[in-house]
């Protein structure tokens, strides 16, 4: 998963779907003609972070979950710091406020995703993380065809548990839980930074905050693991994958693709990470389970969705979609 931030403007507006950082440039509504470029971007921006993220798997037995993360966080930080520059000067206590709970709260996701996916495969991580964007929507809407949507979801998530998640690590489930409440808080918190901040620079500065506070951590548990060059190497290939490349990527294909377009290709999300996950890692799913993200999918699809018929109801077709901010992996 990645880290790009959603701009919603209320919460009521959140779908549970992947958006570009705080600030980007969305498109409003271009017709299909040409679409397929951004739509390619879109998919190998999802492509990317999921194989990052298993990337970041086959990374922790020589740095640990929480090195992990430690690596990924303080590259994507310099690379973002050097690339969006942001003004430090002429922002109130309540823009600093806000920084800085939208960083801890990135921190808070990347580390309680990490530790799932340590524990369990990386399919069925983020289909239980993305339950939380998908219930931030669900519970904001005043639709009742969104029951039908949690009720997909909650279908999903039952047959992934086997009716109890025996064949799950507890933990694992917990953590992969815990990082979707997270990824709900981010969403919350990285539109409130796009209000305050220009462009990208509300998320450097996030991200800048993030690194800060997951490092004694990441000390903690690999100290001088996390200055072994391969492991250095490894963890900036982490974040390339998972942060800077689907960031550009994203931002490029928002400049011409629909947000409502976008948010429903990065629905797709789960099998892009189970599908990483037996090509890179060798995780495979039963047929149980691979319904159970297929479950999932349409419950994220058809909430977008709605959120897309709602905004045109209201003659709203040219705002873009606000979705969720992106994942940890």
């Amino acid at each position: 998963m990645n880290t790009p931030s959603a701009v919603p403007s209320s919460p009521a507006s959140v779908a549970p779907a992947m958006a570009p950082a705080p600030g980007a440039p969305t498109a409003g509504g271009p017709g299909r003609r040409g679409a397929l470029g951004p739509v390619g971007l879109v998919l190998a921006g999802g492509i990317s972070v999921q194989f990052g993220g298993a990337l970041a798997v086959s990374l922790m037995p020589r740095a640990g979950a929480l090195g992990v993360v430690t690596l990924r966080l303080l590259v994507a930080a310099v690379v973002l710091l050097a690339v969006c520059r942001p003004k430090m000067r002429g922002h109130s206590r309540a823009d600093w406020g806000t920084v800085v709970v939208f960083g801890l709260t990135m921190a808070a996701m990347n580390g309680l995703f990490y530790q799932a996916v340590d524990r369990i495969p990386l399919g069925p991580a983020v289909t239980l993380e993305v339950l939380g964007p998908l219930a931030l929507s669900v519970l904001a809407s005043r639709r009742a065809v969104n029951l039908v949507w949690a009720g997909l979801a909650l279908g999903g998530v039952f047959l992934l548990g086997g009716g109890g998640f025996s064949s799950l690590d507890p933990a694992g489930v917990a953590f992969a839980l815990g990082a979707g409440a997270m990824w709900a808080a981010y969403i919350v918190f990285s539109a409130r930074t796009g209000r305050r901040f220009p462009q990208a620079d509300g998320l450097a500065l996030a991200m800048v905050v993030a690194a800060v506070a997951f490092l004694p951590l990441g000390i903690a548990e690999s100290g001088p693991k996390l200055l072994v060059p391969t492991t250095v190497v490894l963890g900036a290939a982490v974040a390339v994958l998972s942060s800077v490349l689907p960031y550009t990527l994203e931002l490029l294909a928002l400049r011409r693709l629909p947000a409502s377009t976008f948010a429903i290709l990065m629905s797709l999300e789960p099998a892009v990470a189970a599908t990483a996950g037996f090509l890179v890692l060798g995780q495979a799913l039963s047929v149980t389970q691979s319904l159970a993200i297929a479950l999932v999918i349409a419950a994220s699809m058809g909430a977008v969705r709605t959120q897309v018929g709602r905004g045109r109801a209201k003659g709203l077709e040219q705002e873009p979609l606000p979705a969720a901010g992106g994942s940890a992996g």
